[in-house]
């Protein structure tokens, strides 16, 4: 509930209690399917071969910066970013295999007012469209809003993107807004949707991605029994 000030203006609900939160760490965030941990140099060459099963760069099409040509150039972008704190960079690991199969970051995190973006995500087509790709989604949300007590979980995209509109869609983000003409991307326009999660609505988010990450929502060949959005509704 809005509260007001002495002039009767409103001036937002009061927050007594709320104290900066801590900044995220370097952490290991164990799932069933797949285990996040900070990205180092090791994983640059596994990491490198797996994005190459893609057979084009497709993939690379909306993200800032154009694909590495060779495992040398992909393994000095690792090790230029490993050691930053925003981003801070993680690395997607294949429980099965014990290999990298893709990447994702906490950035513009805002301590003070407990907002963090994800992004920089990256997913090879070993790790695209499985349980492991929207475990690795729940285990960094839920770090942020269980573990950090952060009040607010941000996602931004090329609005012409939208396999990424979806994934933020079905993952349970809501839809802010569209900035336009926020960007130069690789010399053309880009406008940038927001989408977010707020803390008074990560109980239901959370509650509905555990329940389709369980074992039993799969089938013996791996198929879904029930949607995300279903188990969400």
């Amino acid at each position: 509930m809005n509260a007001s000030n002495i002039y009767q203006q409103p001036i937002g609900a009061a927050l007594p209690d709320w104290q900066p939160r801590p900044f995220p760490g370097r952490v290991v965030l164990k799932g069933d399917y797949c285990r996040l941990e900070p990205l180092q140099p090791g994983h640059a060459a596994a990491l490198f071969q797996a994005h190459q099963r893609a057979g084009d760069n497709r993939s690379w099409t909306w993200l800032l910066r154009e694909p590495e040509q060779d495992e040398a150039a992909f393994s000095a972008w690792v090790t230029s970013v490993c050691d930053l704190l925003d981003p801070l960079h993680f690395a997607v690991i294949d429980k099965q295999t014990g290999l990298p199969v893709g990447s994702l970051s906490l950035m513009r995190i805002d301590e003070k007012n407990g907002v963090v973006e994800v992004g920089s995500v990256h997913f090879s087509p070993l790790l695209s469209r499985t349980p492991a790709s929207t475990e690795a989604q729940w285990l960094l949300m839920r770090y942020v809003f269980d573990t950090l007590g952060y009040r607010r979980y941000e996602w931004k995209c090329n609005s012409l993107n939208e396999p990424s509109r979806q994934a933020a869609l079905r993952l349970g983000f809501q839809f802010e807004g569209r900035f336009r003409q926020a960007l130069v991307s690789k010399g053309h326009n880009r406008d940038t949707d927001w989408f977010s999660i707020i803390d008074n609505e990560w109980p239901a988010v959370d509650s509905a991605l555990q329940r389709w990450l369980a074992a039993d929502n799969f089938t013996a060949d791996g198929k879904q029994r029930y949607s995300l959005a279903s188990l969400r509704a």
